[in-house]
């Protein structure tokens, strides 16, 4: 298993990045609030979860060990893989989706997209004993964004499938909060209230 990555950034893509590893450039699939931590020519160390399928090798990156093993244990759960997991973690942290879990919050779940209210039933059944309590009481999610949190935020909603106009409709919606937000915007919190959006409009 490759438990990590660490290297310079070698390219930034909206759903991924490539590290530099000994002369070797390691694609690596990432979710936005990870992403924006990252910055070209610039070391970074990311935790790796590697997910083999019989015509694929995807390497995923993680901001720390603790995101890394959430996405692990998330896939224990029937009808949860790699994209659905990912998914979950660039709406909740993993904390939030301890909280979520143990409070059995439906809403929480169902704001990440692909879930409905009968998987969030589901998920919180299966996964009740296995993500563990919540380790703190810091921020739910993000990490901030010093620029083109645009991008990043139109980037993130076609990753998870919306359409274009779906994707600009909700950046519109989002803006005046990311305007009003003291200092840089986050993008976690700026996705989730984007998901929120888009939910009420569907």
């Amino acid at each position: 298993m490759i438990a990590f990555v660490s290297g310079p950034v070698a390219a930034l893509a909206p759903d991924s990045a490539v590290v530099e590893v000994g002369g070797i450039g390691i694609a690596v699939q990432c979710a936005p609030n990870t992403l924006s931590g990252l910055r070209m020519g610039q070391q970074a160390r990311l935790a790796t979860s590697l997910v083999v399928r019989e015509d694929s090798l995807t390497l995923y990156g993680f901001q720390d060990d603790d995101e890394r093993r959430t996405f692990e244990l998330l896939q224990t759960a029937s009808g949860v893989g790699p994209r659905l997991a990912q998914a979950m973690l660039a709406v909740h942290s993993p904390d939030a989706l301890r909280r979520a879990v143990s409070t059995a919050d439906e809403k929480a779940l169902i704001a990440v997209p692909g879930i409905g209210k009968r998987g969030a039933q589901k998920l919180l059944l299966e996964l009740k004993d296995r993500l563990g309590a919540p380790l703190g009481t810091g921020p739910a999610i993000g990490s901030a964004v010093t620029t083109g949190w645009r991008d990043q935020l139109h980037a993130a909603l076609i990753g998870l499938g919306y359409a274009t106009r779906e994707a600009d409709e909700a950046v519109a919606a989002v803006t005046p909060q990311a305007e009003a937000a003291e200092g840089a915007p986050q993008i976690g919190q700026l996705l989730k209230a984007a998901l929120q959006t888009l939910n009420r409009a569907r």
